[in-house]
């Protein structure tokens, strides 16, 4: 055996080295990036699920804020009746009913010289469902917004697994009974491939 044709053994041998080193790197990342896609599946799942009960909720708490308003509003219509008739004993009987959170109001109002157009148009008618329903509804939002970004990093990952793919193809190839030229070249293009695919892989947050 001539110099050349050991020189050429032994750089066969190093791309054949090579190859199997690519070709089991890539698998391991293959696989990772499967499990990472279905992670952030079953994250996205949860989000969303997680959203809609919130806006569940949020439809229910706001249906009581509503209730809470008007029985409140019927209240106020009583006493301004009774005190347009001159009847102070009967607002007083209406007022001592009036619920809590509408009792506040009004004597907000009233200690403002009645400058608002009643108690319900004054900062101090708030009503705990309608609080609860607006942190409900934020938390819905929120929850939907996060199962998008979960479901983007899902994608991500499962188009890497195509990359990778194609990374374990260039390099089966490589080792195909083609002429040494194109072989290299395959296999070049498989690393070219496998470390771009690599440097976005550490760029995507990691869910175990």
């Amino acid at each position: 055996m001539t110099e050349t044709d050991q020189h050429q053994s032994r750089i066969s041998i190093i791309q054949d080295v090579v190859a199997v080193f690519v070709l089991s790197i890539t698998a391991v990342l293959t696989a990772w990036c499967g499990f990472e896609s279905s992670k952030w599946g079953g994250e996205m799942s949860i989000a969303f699920s997680e959203a809609s009960s919130a806006r569940i909720q949020s439809v229910a708490a706001e249906g009581e804020a509503r209730d809470q308003r008007q029985f409140d509003l019927t209240i106020y219509s009583q006493w301004v009746v009774a005190v347009a008739d001159g009847n102070d004993q009967l607002a007083d009987y209406i007022e001592e009913r009036f619920a809590p959170e509408f009792a506040i109001a009004f004597d907000a109002w009233q200690a403002d010289g009645m400058a608002e157009n009643g108690p319900f148009a004054t900062d101090a008618y708030v009503l705990p469902a309608a609080l609860e329903a607006a942190d409900l509804s934020a938390r819905a939002d929120q929850k939907f917004t996060e199962a998008l970004e979960n479901n983007q990093r899902g994608d991500n990952y499962s188009l890497l697994t195509v990359l990778f793919a194609l990374v374990l193809f260039l390099t089966a190839m490589s080792q195909r009974d083609v002429k040494t030229w194109i072989g290299r070249a395959f296999l070049g293009m498989a690393i070219v491939v496998a470390i771009v695919g690599i440097g976005i892989l550490m760029t995507l947050p990691v869910r175990i």
